[in-house]
């Protein structure tokens, strides 16, 4: 197809060159004397007129086309970067969002302006589509990548500042880009991630609502008072400024184990204090135990011998 498209372009190269070297020959010989100055006048004002008319006119029309279009394109792009719905994507994609779509507008362009000057539209889409092909073969990782990046983009699973977790990774988002994704994660790695595995990967977005509920689980001896955990444990809830009251926290027996019984706390915090209430939760609960003497048992087995 590239073959053809070449073979074409010299075509459409020689016709202009043999209707050029025809009108030259017409009149490359000089008039020897004054009588024959008018004939060669009209000879060569006739020799400009066709070329004009045949060819003029294409490059004219085409040269018009290149500059309208390329500073319409221009316009639109910068439009289009102002507008709000753009202002929303992430802005490493909206660059090369925004990169992509004025190169292939101006293909568009460079491709009408020829077809204008003579070039078959036929040729141009065969070379158009064989360039395509072979670039896809050639980066079909990248264009994976790319692809998922896109997804991603229209999709939103997730935003910068988000805590996710995927397959063995677990971080907050940092940088969303068209071949990657970087996770940072808790001990401050960062996991560069390539889009089309993540955008194929099962996904937790921890923070994707305003609100998170905190889910713990303490133990207590079998001699302790139930009643008296699950009152300590709302206590502690209560003291913490940063759990919601509606919906309230809840404290009960969920299992009685092997050596201790079973309490599990959940509280309804704000998502950006999930980690803060977490952690202090596990500490007062200690504090509160060892105040109002309530065991925490370590696993044991009783044996009995005969």
């Amino acid at each position: 197809m590239l073959v053809q498209f070449c073979e074409t372009v010299e075509e459409t190269t020689l016709e202009v060159s043999d209707s050029i070297n025809k009108g030259y020959s017409a009149v490359a010989d000089l008039p020897d004397n004054f009588s024959e100055v008018g004939d060669y006048l009209k000879k060569l004002l006739t020799m400009l007129e066709e070329f004009a008319v045949t060819y003029g006119g294409r490059l004219l029309i085409a040269l018009v086309v290149l500059i309208v279009g390329f500073k319409l394109i221009n316009a639109a792009v910068r439009k289009l970067k102002a507008a709000k719905a753009m202002q929303k994507i992430e802005p490493s994609a909206r660059q090369f969002l925004l990169a992509v779509m004025n190169v292939v507008l101006k293909i568009i362009v460079g491709i009408t302006a020829l077809a204008i000057m003579g070039v078959p539209m036929t040729s141009i889409i065969a070379v158009v589509g064989s360039c395509g092909l072979a670039i896809g073969l050639a980066l079909q990782g990248s264009l994976a990548n790319i692809a998922g990046g896109f997804v991603l983009m229209l999709t939103r699973p997730f935003k910068v500042g988000d805590f996710l977790k995927f397959n063995d990774t677990t971080g907050t988002v940092e940088e969303i880009g068209i071949f990657h994704t970087k996770i940072l994660t808790i001990d401050n790695r960062r996991v560069v991630v390539p889009n089309a595995t993540i955008s194929n990967s099962t996904l937790v977005n921890f923070f994707a609502l305003p609100e998170s509920r905190v889910d713990l689980t303490f133990t207590a001896s079998y001699s302790d008072d139930v009643d008296k955990v699950e009152r300590v444990l709302l206590n502690v809830c209560d003291r913490n400024e940063k759990i919601m009251k509606d919906p309230a926290p809840f404290a009960r027996v969920s299992a009685h184990k092997d050596s201790a019984i079973e309490y599990t706390v959940r509280a309804w915090v704000n998502s950006a204090d999930y980690w803060q209430v977490c952690f202090d939760l596990q500490h007062d609960v200690k504090r509160a135990f060892d105040e109002n003497g309530i065991t925490i048992p370590f696993p044991q087995v009783d044996v009995h011998t005969k």
